[in-house]
């Protein structure tokens, strides 16, 4: 795969990068940030994958979440790849702001006519186990049965792959360590579109420890995030770093 280097910003002795690339996946080109700590330069580190959410680009986490401290001290290389691909032609895929463009749902549809490029599940190859404000049970939300029925049909069953509370229920791998972060005032969780009361229960019920921090006085944008960012950063670095 070969990378075309957009830009190169110095940021606490490390380096901010976005790179373009010809994506196999997607059949498009793809933009991803990356983060290069200082410790990069001489040594292999661990990397931490950000997955952003709706609208948003490669642009939005670097910009305006201020990782870079935590993520220079901890030694950890930080990916935010976008969030879906992009100038595709696909007729109805700018037409709304949660469903198409910025709004890939990191899912490999099987829906016409999808299905040949929306394929973000295969593209972003790791799994976060801290969250800021996840849609936690998608297959009951709007946001989600609206995403899952365009990219995947209406067979419900295949939507379960793709809902982390699902997921979670038959879970038996290696041993999880959640944290999960919530504004209060997020007009999305008063909406009923993150449902994290559910995805609690089912871990409880699967004994999976999870942190669940309902945070006064917070709503749903990056000034909640960079409050609260450099705590994701220590609880992946404590065990990247282990």
């Amino acid at each position: 795969m070969a990378l075309k280097q957009i830009s190169s910003n110095k940021c606490f002795g490390g380096f901010q990068k976005v790179f373009e690339h010809d994506s196999v996946e997607l059949k498009c080109k793809m933009k991803f940030a990356i983060y290069l700590p200082p410790k990069a330069e001489t040594e292999k580190c661990p990397a931490l994958y950000w997955l952003s959410g709706l609208t948003c680009t490669e642009q939005n986490f670097i910009t305006k979440s201020g990782f870079h401290r935590a993520a220079s001290e901890h030694g950890l290389v930080v990916i935010a790849p976008d969030t879906s691909p992009r100038g595709c032609n696909i007729k109805g895929e700018d037409e709304s702001w949660d469903f198409g463009t910025g709004a890939g749902f990191y899912v490999n549809a099987t829906e016409d006519p999808w299905k040949t490029n929306y394929r973000m599940y295969s593209y972003v190859t790791e799994e976060s186990v801290s969250a800021f404000a996840p849609i936690c049970n998608p297959v009951l939300s709007s946001w989600g049965k609206k995403a899952f029925s365009g990219y995947l049909g209406t067979d419900e069953s295949k939507w379960k792959a793709y809902d982390a509370t699902h997921l979670v229920k038959s879970y038996s791998g290696s041993h999880l360590d959640i944290l999960i972060d919530q504004g209060k005032d997020d007009e999305f969780l008063l909406d009923g579109q993150l449902l994290p009361d559910n995805f609690i229960a089912a871990c409880t019920e699967k004994k999976i420890p999870v942190v669940f921090r309902l945070q006064e006085g917070y709503d749903h944008n990056y000034y909640f995030i960079a409050t609260f960012i450099t705590d994701h950063i220590r609880h992946h670095a404590k065990y990247l770093n282990a």
